[in-house]
């Protein structure tokens, strides 16, 4: 089953892109036909792994040409799609000008629903689609909800954890209201865990007993090669396949795939 699962926390720090670079690479690791696709003008999920200068065929270009979605195919979006080390795994990078996009589709027909036409050709021809949302409720981010099967969320285990989760639910229940009635809450993701912290494990228990969505069996812990791999341009299973970020994010896979069977 072709999966669309959007990452996303419009607040910063919680491990949104660590989360999206390393599933999609755990995915693709376990062989699984996996494109990520980055949303954010920052570019962090690009250059996580490996695309440290922008390019000039990226997510603005596809968003630009859905704008005829009756010419949308999948050869003209081929060129936008790029290589990593592992074979399983493309992605689509983002650069500075996507920002720019917002203003572009003020006044655009079907404004919301780009990404959607991009994901809808793209869809085929992966197992899994993990798109890399901005740290805020934009325009881009409506993108990514709408063009998304399911949403999964990552929680920071520190003292403000909760702290803006309710308006991302909310608008989460908005976008199935309006835009994509089929969109569905993949689950929470604790991240940043640290066990001799009593506050992570307060956390930890606060956030099962707040949400009543499903929280992820796996726990991501605080983890210094996760921190590392980035700056190599590499996902952490390339860089220490043995860290325990690696072997955390590989049983994330795992769970969502059996999730879904």
């Amino acid at each position: 089953m072709n999966k669309i699962i959007a990452i996303c926390n419009q607040k910063g720090g919680v491990g949104k892109t660590t989360t999206a670079v390393n599933l999609a690479a755990s995915f693709a690791a376990l062989e699984k036909q996996t494109l990520l696709i980055d949303m954010d003008p920052q570019g962090n999920a690009s250059q996580g792994i490996g695309y440290n200068e922008t390019q000039e065929e990226d997510i603005h270009e596809a968003l630009d040409l859905a704008e005829n979605p009756e010419t949308l195919t999948f050869e003209i979006l081929k060129p936008i799609i790029k290589p990593t080390e592992l074979k399983f795994l493309s992605v689509i990078t983002a650069g500075p000008d996507l920002a720019s996009l917002e203003i572009e589709l003020v006044n655009a027909m079907s404004r919301e629903r780009r990404l959607e036409r991009v994901t809808k050709i793209l869809k085929p021809h992966f197992e899994y689609i993990i798109i890399d949302a901005p740290p805020s409720l934009n325009l881009l981010t409506l993108n990514t909800l709408t063009a998304a099967d399911s949403v999964l969320i990552p929680v920071q285990c520190e003292y403000y954890a909760l702290q803006g989760l309710a308006e991302l639910f909310n608008t989460i229940r908005l976008v199935q209201k309006n835009l994509n009635s089929n969109l569905k809450v993949e689950g929470s993701l604790l991240t940043m865990y640290d066990a001799r912290l009593s506050l992570s494990k307060q956390v930890a228990d606060e956030v099962r007993n707040c949400i009543s969505e499903r929280v992820f069996k796996v726990i991501i812990p605080r983890n210094v090669k996760l921190g590392e791999a980035p700056s190599h341009g590499k996902p952490v299973i390339l860089y220490d396949v043995q860290s325990s970020g690696s072997q955390a994010y590989m049983k994330l896979a795992e769970e969502i795939i059996q999730g879904g069977k």
